[in-house]
């Protein structure tokens, strides 16, 4: 079992940045591909940014690909999401999320998720 907890979430204006945190529980956490998801009230949730459990390769929804960066410190159990010129589209809950084996855009695809921070972008 593992619990991940998301943080750094709140308001900022268009054009601003936040970085989200991610803290998980356990020892294995080294061994996990992670990833960002977001849903919006009324929406589907999707795929926001995966990395794998080293680090070495990450993944970006198109929408997001040059302003948001994931990344992650092994040593700390801990996932980032840098994201940059904030836009009012980015309003969302934005959920932590692993997987036990590679990583993967799908959500049916992760094992385990956060409860979510709320990110409001203002105009």
């Amino acid at each position: 079992q593992v619990q991940l907890v998301e943080s750094g979430g709140g308001l900022v204006q268009a054009g601003g940045s936040l970085r989200l945190s991610c803290a998980a529980s356990g020892r294995t956490f080294s061994r996990f591909g992670m990833g960002w998801f977001r849903q919006a009230p009324g929406k589907e949730r999707e795929f926001v940014a995966s990395i794998s459990s080293s680090g070495g390769t990450t993944y970006y929804a198109d929408s997001v690909k040059g302003r948001f960066t994931i990344s992650r410190v092994n040593a700390k159990n801990t996932v980032y999401l840098q994201m940059n010129s904030l836009k009012p589209e980015d309003t969302a809950v934005y959920y932590c999320a692993a997987r036990t084996t590679g990583w993967s855009t799908r959500i049916e695809d992760y094992d385990y998720w956060g409860q979510g921070t709320q990110v409001t972008v203002s105009s």
